[in-house]
């Protein structure tokens, strides 16, 4: 099978993975053709080129920033992607066949971009719908309800879910809400199209060496948030619990990653005179995961006023490496049930500062965090295997 894979985000190999890394190699390991056409941020390429990475073909092609910038330039971004996108993918690939297309959303504006190229490769196409837009915008008052930017994003989404011959939902409650809220939508092409991910085959022992290196308590509890600090993480609750714990030695907390929101967390560790929580940029994969492997605890936090039920993939990581989940959330993400069907963790509403708070303190006391982690590594053996969605999708097009 060939695929083409129009993507907004594909790390180089050094620079890490994702969900999307995963899924592609393992196509590509399942012997398809992959290809993979990303847009590429202006301030970390010069120029479109395409070359080998990971064994198949990455075509990166420059359209702007779009990731950790302001709202205007992400706008800006988001317009030209499809035009630049649909300029590179005619000179470096207008003479391949594919069999069908992969992309998925954020952003919801590629809709034409994928028509076109469904029409050009004549194939049909697979949405893998990773974030409800402009929804979440305005859950979390980035956006106004029912104002013009608000009218504008509401029909390209509809457009993308016209556009798609197959929609793929990250959960059942994610599958549930597209359908309920788009009466329009034929439910018969949604899908359940859990995250997924490459599992490390054991789990590597811990050295304590990364916390030698970065002077982190060996017998402390570490608890780690690992990814993007934007404005969904909430990480107001975030540097309410790192002030009310300064004084609880036995935690520390580590935050790796970027994101518009980060300096809060910053700023609270450093006007408060934190000394057990700590702010780390992005980091050499191999470096992250030794992170992971040394922390006791994995955080994921998300804005209480959430109407849209997010699923995020981050939690995969932490259940990797068989660490417990602490979760702090909206009600309506079912990754409460998750965390209580695989009681790999503890769930707390994230409106609920005071509860969050005393599931940290109990967590970081608790004798049973072993036996939850690994829970959490069984779960993910038995049900986010990528080789399930690489079967989802040959699946597809063999039918």
């Amino acid at each position: 099978m060939r695929f083409l894979y129009i993507a907004t985000s594909f790390p180089e190999p050094e620079k890490g993975a994702t969900i999307y890394t995963d899924l592609a190699e393992s196509l590509y390991e399942a012997g398809h053709e992959i290809t993979v056409a990303v847009s590429e941020q202006a301030k970390n390429k010069k120029a479109t080129e395409m070359k080998l990475e990971r064994g198949f073909n990455v075509l990166r092609i420059v359209t702007g920033n779009y990731y950790d910038v302001g709202l205007i330039e992400k706008g800006i971004t988001t317009l030209k992607i499809p035009i630049l996108m649909k300029k590179g993918i005619s000179k470096y690939l207008g003479d391949c066949k594919f069999d069908m297309i992969l992309f998925e959303a954020p952003p919801v504006t590629n809709s034409g971009l994928v028509a076109w190229a469904k029409k050009k490769f004549n194939c049909p196409a697979y949405l893998m719908l990773k974030d409800i837009f402009p929804q979440n915008a305005v859950d979390i008052g980035i956006m106004k309800n029912k104002g013009l930017i608000y009218r504008y994003f509401t029909a390209q989404e509809r457009k993308l879910y016209e556009t798609a011959d197959y929609i793929g939902c990250m959960s059942k409650a994610n599958k549930e809400y597209v359908i309920r809220n788009n009466p329009w939508l034929d439910p018969n092409k949604v899908e359940l199209f859990p995250n997924t991910k490459k599992i490390v085959s054991e789990i590597p022992k811990i050295m304590g060496e990364i916390r030698k290196k970065y002077n982190i308590p060996e017998n402390s509890c570490v608890f780690l948030f690992g990814g993007n600090m934007g404005k969904p993480q909430y990480v107001e609750l975030l540097c309410e619990a790192v002030k009310r714990c300064k004084e609880n030695n036995n935690i520390f907390f580590l935050f790796i990653g970027r994101g518009t929101e980060r300096y809060k967390i910053e700023q609270t560790i450093k006007e408060n005179y934190i000394e057990n929580a700590r702010v780390i940029e992005n980091l050499p994969r191999d470096e992250y995961e030794q992170f992971t492997r040394e922390c006791d605890v994995g955080l994921v936090i998300l804005d209480p006023r959430f109407t849209i039920p997010n699923y995020p993939s981050r939690i995969l990581s932490y259940m990797e490496y068989a660490k417990p989940v602490l979760a702090a959330t909206d009600k309506t993400s079912d990754i409460k049930e998750l965390i209580l069907e695989a009681d790999c963790g503890e769930w707390v509403w994230s409106g609920d500062t005071e509860g969050f708070i005393e599931k940290i303190k109990e967590m970081a006391t608790s004798t049973d965090l072993s036996a939850k982690g690994y829970n959490g590594r069984k779960y993910l053996e038995e049900h986010f295997r990528i080789e399930d969605s690489v079967e989802i999708l040959v699946n597809k097009i063999k039918n």
